[in-house]
């Protein structure tokens, strides 16, 4: 089963989520598209003071999995804005 994983391409990807609006995305929330055809779900999220919006990361399809593409997330009967982005959330200041 592994093999057949590894043999062929990459169904869903791990990605990172910045919501446009100020409500928290917690784990297990269910992800649309704009055509409201669910995707995925969350696998963990917060409000992130350093960027001073909420993020999470999710499980998508690779064609939903591009930067900058929007994706909904469903929040007490509200579809949320959302947006792929890239990880880390928040760029290292440490110097070597």
């Amino acid at each position: 089963m592994i093999d057949s994983h590894l043999a062929g391409a990459a169904r869903s990807r791990r990605v990172g989520l910045v919501g446009l609006e100020r409500v928290p995305v917690r784990a297990g929330t269910v992800l649309h598209d704009s055509h409201g055809r669910r995707l995925g779900t969350v696998t963990s999220g917060t409000l992130a003071p350093s960027v001073d919006r909420p993020i999470a990361m999710a499980y998508l399809p690779v064609d939903h999995a591009m930067a900058q593409h929007e994706v909904y997330a469903e929040v007490r009967g509200r579809r949320l804005p959302m947006r792929v982005a890239a990880m880390p959330f928040h760029p290292h200041h440490y110097k070597r």
